[in-house]
């Protein structure tokens, strides 16, 4: 078995969601589109949130810090898709669903 060897390290430059789609934009040209599917959190996030997003250090991953959601380029790279659990995923949304909710 072989070990891919990179001769540079990918870096975001820019990022887009659209039409259930995260573009991930490289700087080598290239971009990486993924079903917003695989991120339940970006999923449920309103179009500010989804919006509001920074690309950490070099662009090595994003952050949407009001989602707390990162995605690094490696993970990207290779297909991953969000490994929360399900429970925390639940956690999370039930959180979202409380703020939102008027005080009685």
């Amino acid at each position: 078995m072989t070990t891919l060897v990179l001769e540079k390290e990918p870096i975001m430059v820019d990022v887009s969601i659209m039409d259930e789609k995260l573009t991930v934009y490289l700087d080598d040209g290239r971009s990486i589109v993924i079903p917003l599917e695989w991120y339940p959190r970006l999923i449920h996030a309103s179009a500010h949130e989804r919006n509001n997003w920074q690309l950490l250090g070099d662009g090595y991953a994003i952050e949407w810090l009001e989602l707390d959601e990162h995605i690094g380029i490696e993970g990207l790279l290779a297909g991953r898709r969000s490994g929360e659990s399900k429970k925390s995923f639940e956690r999370w949304l039930a959180s979202r669903h409380s703020k939102t909710l008027p005080e009685a």
